[in-house]
């Protein structure tokens, strides 16, 4: 059996302080993870500072360079039809910030070997927390999460997390092309499709730790675009129905 194949996506805006501490921390796991950094187009120079790493890690370091702010979701569905291309088996989402855990990689990647077609790194599931958020956060997070339980009836606890592990063949099956939003309602869309699908979700707690260096990219009007996205999802939904 041919050794399996598993990368992770890594989105970034000006994160020249975490971006290669987060990469040598995902290299230090087992089984071995590929990275793909996906730069919008960072005037602090992060993309350099990934060049830099590639010329020692050219076979499991790869970059993509866009030319501005094109939104999370885009990042990620560009990275996705990416990994898939290259036939990857398990194809990951995750922050550069640190607020992920890359000790938490393998984890995930577990739950999907043992049946779940897509693995979430949760919050809100027993054992699952966060550290050093302020309370408006906590407030808009949370919020949102039960908001969108409320409105589309899925059954996940952290629709909103973007630590997530896919199986190739779980992305195969979504429309990529066809996911509208590129905000915070990006992660709910993607979930949401999975779960319409019928695919096994499960959840796995993480310990979700505000970033220490950096600006957040967390914005009024990407809180809004959830608002907004899951009732539309909610609309769709019951027109299929």
């Amino acid at each position: 059996m041919p050794p399996l194949k598993a990368l992770v996506i890594i989105p970034t805006y000006n994160e020249k302080e975490n971006i290669s501490s987060i990469i040598q921390a995902v290299f230090t796991q087992t089984p071995p993870f590929h990275v793909l950094v996906i730069d919008d187009g960072s005037p602090d120079g992060t993309s350099g500072i990934v060049k830099q790493l590639q010329e020692v890690n050219s076979d499991r370091l790869f970059l993509i360079e866009r030319s501005g702010k094109l939104g999370l979701g885009t990042a990620y569905i560009l990275g996705f039809q990416w990994a898939i291309q290259r036939s990857y088996d398990y194809i990951f989402e995750m922050d550069a910030d640190f607020s992920h855990n890359p000790n938490d990689l393998p984890r995930l990647l577990q739950a999907c070997i043992d049946g779940a077609d897509v693995a979430i790194g949760s919050r809100y599931v027993s054992g699952g927390k966060i550290e050093n958020w302020p309370l408006d956060r906590h407030i808009y997070s949370k919020g949102g999460a039960f908001y969108t339980r409320l409105i589309t009836g899925i059954p996940v606890k952290d629709p909103t997390a973007g630590f997530v592990c896919y199986k190739r063949e779980a992305l195969e099956q979504i429309n990529l092309p066809n996911i509208q939003f590129i905000g915070y309602a990006f992660q709910i869309e993607m979930k949401f499709k999975a779960w319409k699908l019928g695919l096994k979700i499960v959840e796995v707690p993480i310990v979700f730790v505000d970033r220490k260096a950096g600006a957040s990219k967390m914005t009024k009007g990407i809180i809004q675009e959830g608002v907004i996205g899951v009732w539309k999802m909610h609309q769709e939904n019951k027109k299929l129905q």
